[in-house]
Formats: C-alpha cells, sequence, structure tokens
C-alpha cells in the first residue's frame, strides 16, 4: 500500500469502498479509493450526540448516509475520472444509479468543458436487479433546516419563512466566518456541520489530479438531507431561483450550467428520490425557486439589518472584515451581478456604501459586465442570473439620473442598448412568480403573498 503512487491516466477505478455512522457523536465517515490505493476518508459531523434514532429512523438514516457516500464521491472521483465505478459494502437499484449518473454527468459538466473532457461512457453507476421498496413517513417534525451561505438569496428565504410562522434552525457546512457570522444576525437557531475532506486529495491535486468545479450543491443537500433524518425534522430549505436553471451557451459546445446542481432539474430528481427511497415526510425544495434573480433583489433590498454581514463574493469570501469593502473584491462575477441586481431597487448611497465604491462607474470594469449581459462574450462560469436579466437591469439604470452618467451605464446606452430590442428590456415580467416550485402547497400560499407584497 505504501508504495501506491497517484498516477491520473493509469487508475482504471473508483471504489465507494464504505460508510459507517456513530450515533453516539455524530460522526459519519465517507471512504473511497483509487484501484488499490490507499482509503481516502471523509468526515461529516453533526452536532447534537448522542442521536437516539428507533428502528425506522435508523434504517432511514442508513440509506441517507449511502446517498450522502455515493453524491459526496464526486470530488473524489474527478481527480481521475476513471471508466470504472465500483460500490463495495452495499448495493444500488436503476433509480439510485440513474439519479447518481446524472448527478454527476451535468454536475461536472463545467470541470469536463474546462478540462476537454467527455465523461458520457465513462460515467456508469452499477445497478443491481430490483427496485427499493418505498419509503415510510417517519412522523418528523414540523420543522425547516434552511441552508445559509452569508449571500442574499438564502436570507431573504429565511425572512419569509420567519414572517411566515416556520420554525426553522439556520444552518451551513464548514468554518466560514463570515456564514457563522450572518447566521448570528438572524437571531434564529443555528447548525454547523462540520465537512473534513480526505487529506490525500490535496496530494493527488499536487500530482497532476483533474481539477475543477463540483456539484457542491448536491454535496451539501444530501448532507442537510442526512442531517434531517438524524434531527427528526421535516424540510430542507435551499435558496436557488428559477435563474439558476439556464447556463451558459458555448459556441461549438452548447449549454453549460455552473450551477446545474442550483438548477430545477436537481432540485426536483433529488427531492422526489428522497420522499419516495429516503422518508416519504421529508420535503426538499427551494423557497426561490418561483422568483427570478431581479426579484430575490428585490425582496432583499427590502431588508436593511444585513447590509454590513452578508457577502456574495466567492472570490474575496474567505477575508473577514468589519468594512464592506473587505467582503466584496468588486472585480469578480457575483461582484458585478450582485451590484447590478441590487442597483434598480436601493438607493445609490446605500448600495455603495455596502460594497464600498460604485462598481458602475469604473471603466474598466467593462468586460466584466459585457459578459453578464452576454454581449460579445457568453455568462460567467458563476452563479449569476440569465443576460436578459442584466440587460434588463442595466437598460432601467440608463433611464435614471442618478445612474445613467456612470461609465458602465453610460457606455450601455450608448452603444449596446441600440443593438437589442427594446421590448425585451422591462423589468417588471421578470419580477413574475413562476409556477414551477417544490414548496409544499400551504407554505406557498403565505409565501406568495410575502414575495408578492
Amino acid at each position: 500500500m505504501s508504495e501506491w503512487m497517484f498516477q491520473r491516466d493509469a487508475i482504471e477505478s473508483f471504489r465507494f469502498v464504505r460508510c459507517t455512522f456513530d450515533a453516539d457523536t455524530g460522526v459519519a465517515r465517507l471512504v473511497y479509493a483509487f484501484d488499490d490505493g490507499p482509503e481516502l476518508v471523509e468526515t461529516i459531523t453533526v452536532p447534537g450526540a448522542p442521536f437516539a434514532l428507533d428502528d425506522v429512523r435508523a434504517q432511514a438514516a442508513e440509506r441517507a448516509l449511502r446517498l450522502l457516500h455515493l453524491i459526496a464521491g464526486v470530488s473524489y472521483y474527478k481527480a481521475a475520472v476513471p471508466g470504472s465505478i465500483r460500490i463495495e459494502s452495499y448495493e444500488i437499484d436503476a433509480d439510485t444509479a440513474a439519479l447518481l449518473d446524472t448527478v454527476y454527468l451535468n454536475g461536472l459538466g463545467e470541470f469536463a468543458y474546462r478540462n476537454g473532457l467527455d465523461l458520457r461512457e465513462r460515467i456508469r453507476f452499477p445497478a443491481q436487479a430490483g427496485r427499493s421498496d418505498a419509503a415510510p413517513a417517519l412522523g418528523l417534525r414540523t420543522h425547516a433546516l434552511v441552508a445559509i451561505g452569508g449571500g442574499k438569496d438564502s436570507l431573504v428565504s429565511i425572512e419569509a419563512l420567519r414572517a411566515a410562522g416556520i420554525e426553522q434552525t439556520v444552518t451551513w457546512i464548514g468554518g466560514s466566518q463570515l456564514i457563522a457570522d450572518c447566521a448570528a444576525r438572524t437571531g434564529l437557531p443555528t447548525l454547523n456541520i462540520g465537512r473534513t475532506l480526505a487529506p490525500q486529495l490535496f496530494d493527488y491535486n499536487r500530482d497532476g489530479a483533474w481539477n475543477g468545479h463540483i456539484p457542491v450543491t448536491a454535496v451539501n443537500s444530501a448532507i442537510l438531507a442526512f442531517a434531517a433524518v438524524l434531527l427528526g425534522v421535516d424540510q430542507v430549505v435551499f435558496s436557488n431561483e428559477h435563474s439558476a436553471s439556464y447556463g451558459s451557451l458555448i459556441e461549438g459546445t452548447g449549454e453549460v450550467n455552473h450551477q446545474w446542481s442550483k438548477g430545477w432539474a436537481f432540485e426536483s430528481a433529488f427531492g422526489e428520490h428522497l420522499q419516495r427511497f429516503i422518508a416519504a415526510d421529508l420535503a426538499y425544495y427551494s423557497l426561490l425557486r418561483p422568483l427570478s434573480e431581479l426579484a430575490v433583489a428585490r425582496q432583499f433590498a427590502k431588508l436593511d439589518r444585513y447590509d454590513a454581514h452578508f457577502s456574495s463574493c466567492n472570490r474575496n469570501f474567505h477575508i473577514r472584515g468589519e468594512r464592506p469593502a473587505s467582503r466584496w473584491c468588486g472585480v469578480c462575477p457575483k461582484c458585478h451581478f450582485v451590484f447590478l441586481a441590487l442597483a434598480p431597487f436601493m438607493s445609490k448611497p446605500r448600495l455603495v456604501g455596502i460594497f464600498g465604491r460604485n462598481l458602475l462607474d469604473e471603466a474598466s470594469q467593462t468586460a466584466g459586465f459585457d459578459a453578464l449581459l452576454e454581449f460579445q462574450d457568453h455568462k460567467p462560469f458563476e452563479c449569476v442570473g440569465e443576460g436578459r436579466e442584466s440587460r434588463a437591469a442595466m437598460a432601467a439604470l440608463a433611464q435614471r439620473p442618478e445612474w445613467r452618467e456612470d461609465a458602465i451605464v453610460e457606455r450601455f446606452a450608448r452603444e449596446i442598448r441600440t443593438q437589442l430590442d427594446a421590448t425585451a428590456l422591462g423589468i417588471e415580467p421578470l419580477l413574475e412568480l413562476d409556477a414551477q416550485h417544490r414548496v409544499p402547497a400551504p407554505l406557498w400560499e403565505r409565501v406568495r403573498a410575502h414575495f408578492g407584497a
């Protein structure tokens, strides 16, 4: 074993070795390996141990643990993307295999595109004959685990659920101090789940492993579903708007969606799988699915208690500081888009105060905003809204005296707007609520009124 070397192109198989959970400590161990190489052990720690589970809930927890084992394996599989996938300590049926094929193939879409790989013939999860029994209801209590990422979207969900009277626990994975501060600001109960990746993965990266974007929302969804069964709660809530279902259109390739696991295809498939095979009374949904990014921005602009605490900046997310400027790098696609999306709904002094600068008056940032507009470029590989949303927001700002002389807005009005269909630049149609979602009907009736106000 000690002589085994990671050689990416020589690896033949990826192994799901086993997964275990200790109810006394709350620690799950997810074990993987390549060929006959060393075991790669990831740990997930759910606070609240010891967990007293009756037989029915213990069986559901085991099913949820296996699903987590299988989905979290994407972090390791991508290092070599071998053509053989082996599951060694349990079997899966055709429904589960089909879900995993879909999650890996689509969730690694950007990864494959950037690395020039075709994964269609490599990803084949081995299914056994027969079908799994339908999962029973577990008698879960009415309570939501709400995923928080420190950005505007999850805060809009949290406040909508609060207004609807839903008991909730604000939940995140990992050690981000920024997210912890944002969660504390809600004043609600919090749950910080630990996740420690196998250390060899970083060695493999240095040794030439394939690297790139993974469907992290799929992994986090599986972690929260497992935690919900352990804690006996009936809802796992994310905050993905309907704009997340649309990817970047790449000439010669087609659509590649950076945020595929935030889209409707993943949400509907994963949520249905949970209710059919894990727990019949466990609801998984995105509260913001009926909203566009602009509609979410409008909702967030009604709140001001989080102005000094939230950040949607990916590049600068690890830096903690008290000044707003330290929470926003100001040059990444997320900073560009959030600034642009909030501008039509927020006063200029407030928005500039949040970011510490006026991004729309920096001519050096023209190319970044062009990508958002899908003008002479494709939509960035980031969790940003559709091109039509960015175009509508920019067109609205071009009409407003306080914004129209800023460098980016003035250039849009002068060079780009004349090339666009004026009838497709209105904001109002993009604020209408979409009918496609998995929000439980009684809750949606209350939340719809909140979003429509």
